[in-house]
């Protein structure tokens, strides 16, 4: 069984396919394609297919629009979610305007701020017990972020993607995907760097 972590790697390559056979205009891919087309490993490629789909053939590979079919299944995006956001500053506001989460089915239904023009923190219990919300995106600063995740865990939400770059701590049925996009960047520099030597 795969751990955790390798879980999450291969969570985290399957909508890299996924964005790639959407646009591949190819009716049959291999494996050794795709990997070269994406920079990844051809074993690992082999591997992630084979746990997700069993529609490759040898010499042919995988007919594209049967893998996409897989790969969405797997991602169990034919599932919908649906979401609030609290902070709308502009990565709030960025987060809530973007189109891009329809096609993961997710649907974001309230935004809330302590400006008079979102919604009031006070409605938020009721607002994710009538929407059924299962997803909360903070967005708030570091010193309000853990407020906000309690006021989460307590309206019964199961996953919170964090941005406020600061460690939650939440009980070990809510889930919690950290964004910090300044650590991020220092990689991405450290890497421009060291090739820069």
């Amino acid at each position: 069984m795969l751990q955790n972590g390798n879980y999450e790697a291969l969570y985290s390559r399957i909508p890299c396919y996924i964005e790639f056979l959407e646009n591949c205009s190819e009716e049959f891919i291999s494996s050794a394609a795709l990997a070269i087309a994406l920079n990844y490993g051809e074993v690992q490629v082999r591997k992630d297919l084979a746990k997700v789909s069993n529609g490759g053939k040898p010499k042919i590979g995988y007919r594209v629009s049967s893998l996409l079919v897989d790969l969405k299944h797997y991602m169990r995006y034919e599932l919908p979610v649906t979401a609030v956001i609290v902070g709308m500053g502009r990565l709030g506001e960025a987060l809530n305007h973007y189109h891009g989460f329809e096609k993961l089915n997710l649907k974001i239904v309230a935004a809330f701020d302590i400006n008079d023009q979102y919604l009031n923190l006070k409605d938020f219990k009721n607002i994710c017990e009538r929407e059924n919300v299962s997803l909360g995106i903070i967005t708030v600063p570091k010193e309000s972020a853990q407020e906000i995740a309690d006021l989460m865990v307590e309206s019964n939400i199961k996953g919170i993607w964090n941005f406020s770059s600061t460690a939650l701590n939440v009980p070990s049925d809510c889930m919690v995907k950290n964004e910090n996009m300044a650590n991020s960047l220092a990689i991405l520099l450290k890497l421009i760097k060291d090739r820069a030597e």
